[in-house]
Order: structure tokens, then C-alpha cells, then sequence
């Protein structure tokens, strides 16, 4: 039996390169302990981390890794996110329920945490 392989937002929670995201096919380990993306290993910070929650065995850096939120509000705050080319398509038809941006290869999400009142009153998701 292969690895599981699932489609998660990955954010890198430190420099520049955390103004921008990518959604991705992440291989999860036997245990689920580990998680791998682009030839990196991710082990959980197990609660101990600051707006993170896994970090990269390697290098120690600390990222944000979860499942892709329907809305499209993945971040925190106002980020670009880039969606691989290999799970695109899949990403904006079953994730997203949006199968004409199947074309779309970023966004603009406004996060979960709005700067605007008006935002923080209605909710509104990210097309």
C-alpha cells in the first residue's frame, strides 16, 4: 500500500516568503506523524509553536500546514497563494466548488482575520 497523499495549504511562517502560500499534495507517513512536500519533511510542533505547527526537520523553520477551507481563507491575514499545477483542477472543482477557475494557478485570500469591520462582521470568503 502507497502513501496517503492529501491536498493541504502549506505556509512558511517566517522572512519575505511569508507574504505568499502554496496549496499542495502532502504525502503523510504511516503514522501520520510526518508529512512530506517537495522533497521536505514536516514533524509537528505538537502545540508548542507560534502561530505554526509543524516545522521542517532540516532546516528547523517553522510553517502552518492544514486542510484547505472551502472559502478559500486559508491564511491568517491577506496572503497570495499558489496552487500546484498537479492538483489544480481538483483543488477548484471539489475544495472550492469553483470548476471555471480551474485555469487559476493563485489568489488573493483575505484570511481568517479581516482588517476591514465590515469583513469581520459578514464573513465574506475569497472567490
Amino acid at each position: 500500500m502507497g502513501t496517503k497523499k492529501v491536498i493541504k495549504y502549506i505556509e512558511f511562517k517566517g522572512g519575505v516568503s511569508a507574504l505568499e502560500a502554496r496549496i499542495g499534495n502532502v504525502s503523510l507517513s504511516k503514522s501520520g506523524r510526518t508529512l512530506r512536500y517537495k522533497g521536505r519533511e514536516f514533524s509537528s510542533l505538537k502545540g508548542e509553536g507560534f502561530k505554526a505547527n509543524y516545522y521542517d526537520i532540516e532546516t528547523g523553520d517553522h510553517y502552518w500546514i492544514s486542510n484547505c477551507r472551502k472559502d478559500g481563507n486559508d491564511g491568517l491575514y491577506n496572503i497570495k497563494i499558489y496552487i500546484d499545477d498537479d492538483i489544480r483542477e481538483k483543488y477548484w472543482r471539489e475544495i472550492r466548488n469553483l470548476p471555471d477557475r480551474i485555469n487559476q494557478g493563485s489568489f488573493v485570500s483575505r484570511g481568517k482575520h479581516r482588517v476591514g469591520r465590515y469583513d469581520l462582521k459578514n464573513k465574506t470568503g475569497n472567490v
